[in-house]
């Protein structure tokens, strides 16, 4: 042993035994701190095997696509799309908004999602479909305004329809890799959402089964969630949301980083491969700025823009993911890239994604 590690052995062994010798409620502290360290360095020895089993492993770098929301930005979605496939953009989730594809009951318009896979089959895309009520962006919850004052026994079987009509209408795409059913389906402190219900989970992903058995389907998590989702159904992959700098509108009104490091991530997605042997992808990586006060981009001047997230920031975050160990990373934001170069003459987040992108590929 070393000398500078037996003074600190020594050190360390007086401390304790300084208190140790002590009050019984000083011995209580002692242990639990003790407790505290062990289980840290545990969680940190997983996600360090998980980092290393996963480390000559290609990394598959994506995007969330919304035309909606790029529409909101002022932005053409198409030109939108088709920018992201010229940086080299090759994965994308989409949606299938309850709200876009039904707006009249009864009348059915898949021609956003036909053009989207179109132009995905033509440079060889893959795409992630999002299916059911819950999907990414505000107000997550997205039922059409002719179901909202309907009972759920009521609107359930229209959701139902409408899952079954995206699924046939898009099953034999060469370019539909996975379904990813709902959104973070039980967080309940975000999003305008009322109905929890696991039943309902469990049959719309019988459905989705029975439809399609040829295409496997993800099941997303919040990063904020303990535990293990041992719960049914039972995804092929689960995936995770990861934001790091978010606005805190209950308490402080600050920006707050969440703590966590890149080792608490890969110690979770090691917990999943040993006790259900499922894998786990970052679906949802924060790389646009979290607004404050409940204003939306386009009402949150650029100043305060970058404050919460910069193009510094938003390279952190992505070496921050590939740091976790988990592979697949989709990127959050990638409308707000272009919103900037267009409408800002701001290239500084659109030259990281491009850059990071042509590394990946």
């Amino acid at each position: 042993m070393s000398k500078r590690l037996k003074k600190a052995y020594i050190l360390i062994k007086k401390h304790f035994l300084h208190y140790w010798q002590t009050s019984l409620w000083q011995k209580f502290v002692v242990i639990f701190l003790l407790f505290i360290f062990l289980i840290g360095i545990l969680m940190y020895s997983f996600g360090e095997y998980y980092i290393i089993q996963q480390s000559n492993q290609p990394i598959t770098l994506g995007v969330s696509f919304i035309p909606d929301y790029a529409s909101y930005l002022g932005l053409n979605p198409q030109q939108t799309m088709k920018a992201l496939l010229k940086i080299g953009v090759r994965d994308f989730r989409l949606t299938s908004y309850w709200t876009d594809i039904e707006p009249t009951k009864g009348h059915y318009n898949f021609s956003q999602l036909d053009w989207e896979f179109k132009l995905a089959e033509k440079y060889h895309a893959k795409i992630t479909l999002v299916l059911g009520l819950r999907q990414p962006n505000w107000p997550e919850c997205h039922i059409p305004n002719w179901a909202t004052n309907e009972p759920s026994k009521t609107w359930q079987p229209q959701l139902y329809t409408v899952m079954k009509k995206v699924i046939n209408q898009f099953k034999n795409s060469p370019s539909l890799q996975y379904y990813q059913l709902e959104n973070e389906y039980f967080l309940k402190g975000f999003g305008n959402c009322t109905n929890f219900s696991r039943k309902r989970l469990i049959h719309e992903f019988n459905l989705i089964k029975q439809l399609d058995p040829h295409h496997q389907i993800i099941i997303g998590r919040s990063n904020n969630a303990i535990g293990l989702p041992i719960g049914q159904p039972q995804p092929n992959i689960f995936s995770i949301s990861i934001y790091r700098r978010v606005w805190d509108a209950s308490v402080t009104h600050l920006y707050l980083e969440y703590p966590y490091p890149s080792w608490y991530f890969a110690f979770l997605a090691e917990m999943q491969q040993i006790f259900e042997g499922k894998n786990m992808y970052i679906e949802e990586l924060q790389a646009e700025p979290w607004t404050p006060n409940g204003l939306t981009i386009t009402q949150t001047p650029l100043k305060v823009l970058n404050h919460a997230l910069d193009a510094h920031q938003f390279q952190q975050n992505i070496t921050f993911a590939k740091n976790t160990g988990m592979k697949t990373i989709m990127l959050w934001g990638a409308e707000y890239w272009y919103y900037l170069k267009v409408k800002y003459h701001d290239s500084s987040f659109w030259n990281v994604a491009k850059q990071e992108f042509k590394k990946a590929k």
